[in-house]
């Protein structure tokens, strides 16, 4: 299996002969409004440019996977670093079929985006001649859950591949751990940018639960969610200097913008 990590929390699994792309932000720098004015550095957002290889990436995508996106329907309450406009038209445009939480298929159905799986929590279900379970995902400590997006992991098993946990956005809950013991991914993935608004806490893993959650990774890690979006405040250098003093660094990878990385069984 290789991991095309492409910015932020959109990348490419590549396994077998499928490409398949989750989580896709595709606007140019600037080109979204910030998520936070007072807390963090007021920026719009993203706050980098897609790498140079991402068109040729994008071309070779035959599915797609979104872990989270709206909320109640409303514009103003989705998600634009999980899909915005430019996610939206590449899949609309390139007929990419997407698989997505039942309860977000009518609004992906909507925007015209062919949907052709249904994921329920806990519910195994066929995948590209394998197995997606989907795991139920926190976005944010107290009051700001239930006002962030509907979310989920997903663990995917596929034929002669490493398995692999995507967490999605949330933060380190009985759930998310219960699937780290149950399910003992080859591969996790975690969002590790800290972020947070202008109001309230964390709205993704504390650096204290980032260090959980590798310690319980029974294998290897990649740390995404990073340096792209104006209210996630974590570095790169900062996440390694944390998981130099755990002694966990050569357990995780923190891919560079436009990096592959490929892990075996």
């Amino acid at each position: 299996m290789t991991i095309h990590h492409i910015r932020n929390a959109t990348f490419i699994i590549e396994a077998n002969d499928n490409f398949i792309l989750i989580d896709p932000m595709l606007s140019k720098k600037g080109e979204l409004p910030a998520f936070s004015y007072f807390k963090h550095k007021f920026q719009k957002n993203p706050i980098v440019n897609l790498p140079k290889n991402t068109d040729d990436l994008l071309s070779k995508v035959t599915h797609c996977l979104i872990t989270h996106s709206q909320k109640w329907g409303i514009e103003a309450l989705t998600h634009l670093d999980h899909l915005d406009n430019k996610g939206k038209e590449f899949l609309i445009k390139n007929n990419i079929p997407v698989s997505t939480l039942k309860n977000d298929s009518s609004y992906f159905k909507k925007h015209k985006i062919d949907i052709n799986a249904q994921l329920e929590y806990h519910k195994k279900q066929s995948y590209l001649g394998g197995t997606i379970v989907a795991i139920p995902a926190k976005h944010g400590h107290g009051f700001w859950h239930k006002l962030m997006a509907n979310g989920a992991g997903y663990i995917l098993s596929l034929p002669n591949e490493p398995s692999i946990y995507i967490s999605g956005d949330t933060v380190l809950t009985p759930e998310v751990k219960k699937a780290l013991n149950d399910y003992k991914p080859d591969i996790t993935v975690v969002a590790s940018g800290n972020a947070s608004m202008d109001m309230g806490g964390d709205i993704l893993m504390s650096m204290d639960e980032i260090i959980d959650f590798i310690k319980l990774s029974p294998n290897k890690v990649i740390a995404n969610h990073l340096e792209a979006l104006n209210h996630c405040p974590l570095t790169k250098v900062q996440l390694k200097e944390e998981l130099e003093k755990h002694n966990l660094l050569s357990k995780v990878f923190i891919p560079d913008d436009g990096e592959s990385i490929t892990i075996t069984n």
